[in-house]
């Protein structure tokens, strides 16, 4: 790598190794990729593309704070989806919710519009985003305030009981 070359988006100049939220430190304010940067996460674009009520659902999980697990809000835009082929009624309003909490442009378009003219694309995004800010979108908010919260907390270990008789 070249020294004097500036990494990309939040990656360790040492390594090139993407670091989850730094790039948000280095430009508030901002998208981390592009709306069409989906091959950028391939599992996640595949994912989204097949079954688009999972990537939701994780994306509504955090931006809800755990107050509404994943299941459910997959399971509901599933079903708006089913009944009305309209899922993206549901959706934009979680990415205007978004991007309210992290103070991001409402780019290239409305959000309304966005998601109904391209709805993998911008759920992909969300997903990515809430990936950059260093969130583990597989194991939902719970978990994440879990793996947050175990830095400086020891637990003594377990005693088992001796023998008996």
């Amino acid at each position: 790598m070249n020294p004097s070359a500036q990494p990309a988006y939040g990656e360790n100049p040492m390594t090139g190794i993407p670091v989850p939220g730094q790039f948000q430190a280095n430009h508030p304010g901002t998208w981390s990729t592009g709306l069409c940067d989906c091959f950028s996460d391939v599992p996640n674009c595949c994912l989204t593309c097949w079954c688009p009520c999972i990537t939701f659902g994780q994306i509504a999980e955090i931006v809800d704070k755990g107050t509404v697990s994943c299941g459910a809000s997959g399971a509901l835009y599933f079903l708006i989806e089913a009944l009305t082929g309209c899922g993206c009624i549901y959706s934009c309003f979680y990415r205007t919710k978004m991007r309210k909490q992290y103070m991001l442009p409402e780019s290239p378009c409305g959000d309304c519009l966005l998601h109904f003219c391209c709805e993998c694309c911008a759920l992909c995004q969300e997903h990515r985003e809430l990936k950059h800010r260093g969130y583990d979108m597989c194991i939902g908010w719970q978990g994440n305030m879990d793996n947050q919260n175990k830095g400086g907390i020891a637990m003594a270990p377990g005693v088992q009981g001796g023998m008996t008789r």
